[in-house]
């Protein structure tokens, strides 16, 4: 819900993960939560897998940032949480990851703890039904970094370029 249009931001940042308390499910089925992404940097980008532009672009740019940092990588967690439980499964979520880095991992869940983590990052999305049926999904589109010890560091900006990008993770990493 970025973009031309949206409404003004309210302004309050993420809380520190730490203080976070859903949980969910990885593509890989196993359950994690915010004290998952606890001991490294994180980038955590909300999205779903039918979304047609800002997602894919989204994840190739962090592909392309993750490529940047060459074998630091590793020391990075990077999370698609999805807006579109109803059809972002595990298994759905899993074959979409695959596209991109192999450092992306895809997380997936019950409404209620999708609802829950967009909440404590202060992310809003909204179901848009489509002429002839079917629906889209607006969101937040900004891509989130914490510190390894959980605290938020900043949001990097849709298409925001990777001169930019890569020099806030460097930092968020050696914070």
């Amino acid at each position: 819900m970025d973009g031309p249009g949206a409404d003004a931001p309210v302004g309050k940042r993420p809380l520190p993960l730490t203080e976070m308390s859903f949980r969910l499910t990885d593509h890989e089925g196993k359950s994690v939560g915010p004290q998952s992404l606890l001991g490294r940097a994180s980038l955590v980008f909300f999205g779903f897998t039918y979304c047609p532009e800002v997602c894919p672009t989204t994840l190739a740019d962090i592909s392309t940032w993750l490529d940047g940092l060459d074998e630091d990588a590793k020391d990075l967690n990077v999370v698609l949480i999805t807006v579109d439980p109803e059809r972002d499964t595990v298994e759905a979520l899993s074959e979409y990851v695959g596209y991109f880095h192999p450092s992306i991992r895809g997380w997936t869940g019950r409404t209620s703890e999708i609802d829950r983590a967009t909440e404590d990052f202060r992310v809003r999305y909204e179901k848009v039904p489509l002429e002839g049926g079917g629906y889209t999904m607006n969101h937040t589109s900004g891509v989130f970094l914490f510190g390894a010890d959980g605290r938020h560091v900043t949001i990097i900006d849709y298409h925001e370029s990777r001169e930019f990008a890569l020099p806030k993770i460097r930092r968020a990493m050696e914070a």
